[in-house]
């Protein structure tokens, strides 16, 4: 991605689970995480993207959301975090056949996938 190159959604949403990766790895609070979201989902262009990035150093090791088919990604994860919102959405994973409900990040809309414990 160039500096002056036109920011497609998919860059959103790569530089979005990038951020994401950061909050849940501790290094962002969520109001940090909204502000910074923000700033993707408002740019144009890469350069003003980038900034949304500044001061966050490189990610180290596998990120935690899972590589769905057709490279959609998902944020599959044993238990909820602080924040999300559980939906009444459920359905079972095909993989392992499990039971999954759907959570929310109201930092940005984000849908985790957390084994449903029947509650």
């Amino acid at each position: 991605m160039t500096s002056s190159a036109p920011l497609s959604d998919a860059d959103r949403d790569r530089l979005a689970a990038l951020l994401r990766e950061h909050y849940a790895q501790g290094r962002l609070s969520l109001e940090e995480l909204r502000r910074r979201v923000g700033v993707v989902l408002a740019a144009e262009i890469a350069d003003e993207a980038a900034a949304a990035m500044d001061g966050l150093p490189p990610l180290a090791g596998p990120p935690t959301a899972k590589k769905a088919r057709g490279g959609r990604r998902h944020a599959q994860t044993a238990a909820p975090e602080a924040g999300w919102l559980p939906t009444s959405e459920r359905f079972r994973d095909p993989a392992s056949g499990q039971i999954m409900r759907v959570w929310i990040d109201p930092a940005d809309q984000a849908r985790h996938y957390i084994p449903d414990s029947g509650s």
